[in-house]
């Protein structure tokens, strides 16, 4: 007969909602442990915002202070034509919804560091490892990892990402529930030709568009390079190569800061390439299993929202397993599972909606789309940043025992 422990919880992935629902599940007596495929906390990535009701999570955990010191404070996106010529500067909050002086944007490994450290004495971390096999019964869930281990915990949660093992493992192919939004995108860093500085400028044409962001005034700024794609390109997702040179060649005739980015992206050792894309699934858990984060519901970069999303989902999913019993019985899980949906999913789905009502304002597809925004550049009230704000804290934390 299987056998686990009462409160062990394994979590697979340790970006943000992994370690963010590590911490919260700690603080509430469960035995934690974290595994991932990656030998160390990832450093670097581009921005990510904190908002709205996520800004309470990080207050509650104490890392307010710490996150407020490594605000990254970008001042203006500067919208650019077809030639380089300018067609209006607005503040970032304009077409974020966020709002100034409050909300927090961070580099993405400064908030994962962050997390990590919160936790880092308290909870099992198992690096350059993973996931291969799952077995969910009555006593638990049997885990194989990679590296040959076998164990058995009481739950196990998938943390793991867009592309999550875990929920392949547990729910079937990721093709079931990825929404594709018809966009792919390349990013990467190059060197600051243009003296950028806690900016971003921004080019587009119909159907391509592609940004220059400088976190700081130092030496690199994070490029992207985004284009209208009907179906997704398959056949470039396993080959950097495929990638370079698909994105070479659907901006071949570009103008513009594109022919130096171009010739970045062929060099580029941190070239990273996937379509935009959501999670959208009609259940977060099966068994013993559940997801959190970008694994059970990303809502693509267009959304502005994944990283204050997965902070919440952590929050609350760490409070409703505390709340239905100090062990882990199956059917206390099975509620507490279906209670974290219940308080979150209408959250998550106004955060995913922000993807498909805003897309257009960064990038447009059609030219009677782009002329749309561009004359709305000369207007910001008609832009989609009221709409972003309400869905950001749309949610009110519950208030679990400490």
């Amino acid at each position: 007969m299987h056998t686990a422990p009462d409160r062990t919880i394994l979590i697979s992935g340790a970006s943000i909602a992994g370690p963010a629902l590590a911490y919260w599940l700690h603080r509430y007596g469960f035995e934690v442990t974290v595994v991932e495929k990656a030998g160390a906390i990832r450093g670097g990535g581009y921005p990510i915002d904190i908002r709205g009701t996520a800004l309470d999570v990080v207050t509650r955990m104490g890392l307010l202070p710490r996150l407020r010191a490594a605000h990254v404070d970008s001042r203006e996106i500067t919208f650019v034509g077809a030639d380089g010529g300018p067609v209006g500067s607005v503040r970032p909050e304009v077409i974020t919804g966020g709002v100034e002086g409050r909300d927090l944007e961070v580099r993405r490994g400064d908030l994962a560091d962050a997390l990590h450290d919160t936790v880092r004495q308290d909870v099992e971390f198992l690096f350059d490892d993973s996931i291969a096999t799952l077995h969910d019964h009555d006593g638990g869930v049997d885990v194989t990892f990679r590296g040959g281990a076998r164990r058995t915990f009481g739950l196990v949660i998938g943390a793991d990402g867009l592309h999550s093992h875990t929920r392949r493992l547990a729910f079937g192919p990721e093709e079931d529930y990825h929404r594709y939004l018809g966009y792919c995108f390349a990013g990467f860093t190059m060197p600051n030709h243009l003296g950028l500085s806690r900016e971003a400028m921004m080019w587009n044409v119909p159907g391509r568009a592609a940004a220059l962001y400088a976190v700081g005034a130092g030496e690199q700024v994070h490029a992207f390079l985004n284009f209208v794609r009907p179906e997704p390109p398959v056949d470039a997702f396993r080959d950097p190569d495929a990638q370079r040179e698909l994105v070479a060649a659907v901006f071949a005739d570009a103008g513009w800061e594109i022919p130096r980015m171009v010739a970045a992206l062929r060099t580029a050792d941190d070239l990273f390439f996937d379509t935009i894309s959501q999670i959208r699934m009609p259940r977060w858990s099966t068994g013993r299993v559940a997801l959190a984060g970008d694994a059970a519901h990303a809502p693509s970069f267009l959304s502005g929202q994944g990283s204050s999303i997965a902070l919440v989902g952590a929050y609350v999913l760490a409070g409703e397993l505390a709340s239905h019993g100090s062990h882990i019985a199956a059917y206390a899980a099975y509620a507490a599972y279906a209670a974290y949906e219940d308080r979150t999913r209408e959250f998550v789905k106004l955060n995913q909606d922000l993807a498909t009502a805003g897309g257009a304002g960064v990038l447009p597809r059609t030219a009677d789309e782009l002329a749309l925004r561009n004359r709305a550049l000369r207007d910001p009230a008609r832009l989609p940043g009221d709409q972003g704000r309400s869905a950001h804290s749309a949610l009110v934390l519950p208030d679990y025992a400490r």
